[in-house]
């Protein structure tokens, strides 16, 4: 996908909320929905939060959270993004 953000990974990832995790929170198990809880009220006020979903969605990252979302959330995104894209055309 692209066009939607042109960035360098290293650029907007040393702004985010998260750049000190060395815990791996963002990386919880699917069933702990207390860490996923945790790691998303931490995007909630992250500043490049919709950088890092955008990196995301573009390099079809599978596992943990990125911008406030869980792999599926991300995949049903990309999903309508696409939909969007393709009645626009």
């Amino acid at each position: 996908m692209n066009g939607f953000a042109d960035y360098e990974y290293e650029e907007w990832r040393e702004g985010a909320a998260c750049a000190d995790d060395t815990e791996g929170i963002f990386f919880p198990d699917e069933g702990d929905v207390g860490a996923i809880l945790r790691a998303k009220s931490i995007c909630a006020d992250c500043p490049v939060a919709d950088d890092c979903l955008a990196y995301a969605i573009e390099t079809n990252q599978s596992v943990g959270i990125w911008g406030a979302t869980m792999p599926r959330e991300r995949r049903k995104l990309k999903r309508q993004w696409i939909e969007e894209i393709r009645r626009a055309s």
